[in-house]
């Protein structure tokens, strides 16, 4: 009975419970195989779903833990001012590109994120970096900190304005998928942000206050 309860538990729980539970990944891992060899056959086929459980087994992810929710409004707001901000950058980086009297001063820029959880800083720092003329080059997740390199400071306003940018970039993102006590944390809560539904338990750092290092030209 004992040894039915643990053969049990194995199949429950580590690698083979990341199997069960990210069926959609070994499925986009079977797909990218089977396209980079160019062949759909079924021994093709078998062949990825192997690799990909191989893949899944010996070389895990790290579980990164979130209590966010989406809010369907902010969510709306982030995505429109995305878009907006890259039709603009693109527009500003071409015009650059053809003015042969004009010269990049370009600056290597920190700025220290109100909340360093993993989620929130990787989402801002994925959006900043999809809009040309800045691409952040390293992040401290202990710290919180962004380090992002601007083709063009002067263009952009200056140090402090990309800062002040980069800083409404992560609250846009924050009340977006942030829990009240996250918001709270970075003061940033306000009543229309409160949850639709309970938060869920699970892990997370609390938000640190807004701060910055200073920019280093280059």
């Amino acid at each position: 009975m004992n040894s039915l309860h643990r053969r049990r538990s194995t199949l429950t729980s580590g690698p083979f419970r990341r199997l069960t539970t990210q069926w959609r990944t070994v499925a986009w891992l079977t797909l990218v195989w089977v396209a980079l060899w160019g062949d759909l056959s079924w021994g093709n086929v078998v062949a990825g779903v192997v690799i990909a459980c191989a893949v899944m087994v010996l070389l895990p992810l790290p579980s990164v833990a979130t209590r966010g929710t989406a809010r369907p409004w902010p969510v709306l707001v982030l995505l429109a001012r995305f878009v907006s901000d890259l039709f603009t950058a693109s527009f500003q980086v071409a015009a650059l590109a053809v003015d042969p009297r004009r010269t990049a001063h370009g600056a290597v820029v920190g700025v220290r994120l109100r909340n360093p959880s993993d989620v929130y800083m990787t989402l801002t720092a994925e959006l900043t970096s999809l809009v040309p003329g800045s691409l952040v080059i390293e992040a401290h997740r202990l710290t919180g900190m962004l380090y992002l390199h601007v083709l063009d400071v002067d263009q952009a306003g200056g140090i402090e304005k990309v800062r002040a940018d980069t800083l409404a970039l992560e609250a846009r993102v924050l009340h977006a998928f942030a829990t009240n006590d996250e918001l709270r944390a970075a003061g940033l809560y306000q009543r229309e942000d409160a949850d639709p539904v309970a938060p869920r338990t699970g892990g997370g750092r609390p938000g640190r206050a807004t701060g910055a290092d200073e920019g280093t030209g280059t």
